[in-house]
């Protein structure tokens, strides 16, 4: 009976020491990995930028001119930054095209076949919540008029938060439409939106917020207000 009460409790250290482990690994080095794999895509995309190797499109200041249209993302591959002042003046996260898996773990995704940055239509955005650095691990805080930048390199786009965060399920791929039915707009229009799961640690629901694009710039005029301090 000693031997395998001894057996036992042996066995329930070891599955204890593996927990403790892995719970470490989903809650520290996912993180850690994540950051140094953003910031390589970060790196990435600023050093072509400085090269020229992005298509120059002629963007005129003020939401009222239409930004040309880009070049069709890579998948898989990082496009833009996004910068949201509400979540802090030192985040800035890459923007990559696709939602699957292995991209999600290297920044934001792009949900493919919703519009392109700054153009007409709905331009659709996926962040993890939690793990692989936590990039939308608050959420929560954002409200109705926070500016949500990018920038593909030649412009700077400001969007302006008019709904969210709005809570639903999985199954609602309608928020991602060109003129979101829950939204609150009614007529086409050049949009963002961001999507994350909740709760914090699990994916049975989804958090939304909506935004209109606000204001365009070339990057050549300098940072635009909202990142300005």
């Amino acid at each position: 009976m000693r031997v395998f009460v001894r057996a036992v409790s042996e066995l329930c250290i070891t599955v204890g020491a593996l927990i403790v482990l892995f719970v470490v690994y989903v809650l520290f080095w996912t993180g850690v990995k994540a950051d140094t794999v953003m910031d390589r895509q970060i790196d990435q995309l600023q050093s072509q930028w400085s090269k020229g190797s992005v298509r120059q499109p002629q963007v005129a200041a003020g939401a009222s001119a239409a930004p040309a249209e880009p070049a069709p993302y890579r998948k898989g591959r990082p496009f833009a930054i996004m910068y949201i002042p509400r979540l802090g003046f030192t985040w800035n996260k890459p923007v990559l095209e696709g939602t699957e898996v292995g991209t999600l773990k290297k920044g934001l995704g792009h949900y493919a076949n919703t519009a392109q940055l700054g153009q007409e239509g709905n331009f659709a955005v996926a962040g993890h919540r939690r793990t692989y650095g936590d990039p939308f691990k608050d959420f929560p805080r954002l409200r109705r008029g926070d500016a949500v930048v990018l920038t593909d390199g030649t412009t700077w786009f400001t969007y302006r938060i008019d709904k969210g965060p709005y809570k639903t399920v999985p199954t609602d791929i309608e928020v991602i439409d060109p003129v979101p039915r829950t939204s609150g707009y009614t007529r086409p229009g050049r949009y963002l939106t961001l999507t994350t799961c909740d709760p914090e640690w699990g994916h049975s629901h989804r958090l939304i917020v909506w935004a209109h694009l606000d204001s365009t710039q070339p990057v050549e005029d300098g940072k635009p207000a909202a990142l300005r301090r």
